[in-house]
């Protein structure tokens, strides 16, 4: 299957190694279900805030890696959410209900791809 510009966007999602183990396990067509404490889904706009987090947090809470995968999902399918800004203007991601990434990964086209990874050197 194949998405034109015009009907397909490209977010990204900046995920710590256990998540990117789950997306490996599903051939990097989709992401895992949340966790009961993890009621929204957000994949994020733009490279640059996705490896923010990636780089800033993901390598300093709860482990020292932090990945950014981009991915193409339907324009209709977003195009249901509002996008949100967080923070400054550049942190602009989409909140996904948990309840609805199984729908999610059926709108993504093609794989998920790692395109960047970090890694926080230990410190002493």
């Amino acid at each position: 299957m194949t998405a034109t510009e015009a009907d397909a966007m490209v977010p990204y999602r900046p995920v710590g190694p256990k998540e990117l183990k789950l997306i490996e396990e599903s051939c990097f067509s989709g992401f895992p279900p949340r966790l009961p404490e993890q009621p929204i889904f957000y994949p994020v706009t733009n490279e640059a805030y996705a490896t923010q987090i990636a780089r800033d947090w993901n390598t300093r809470f709860g482990s020292n890696e932090g990945f950014v995968t981009r991915f193409t999902v339907k324009r209709t399918f977003l195009d249901q959410f509002d996008r949100k800004i967080v923070g400054g203007r550049e942190h602009e991601e989409y909140w996904i209900p948990a309840e609805r990434l199984r729908e999610f990964n059926d709108n993504i086209v093609g794989k998920i791809e790692v395109i960047a990874h970090f890694v926080r050197e230990p410190t002493g």
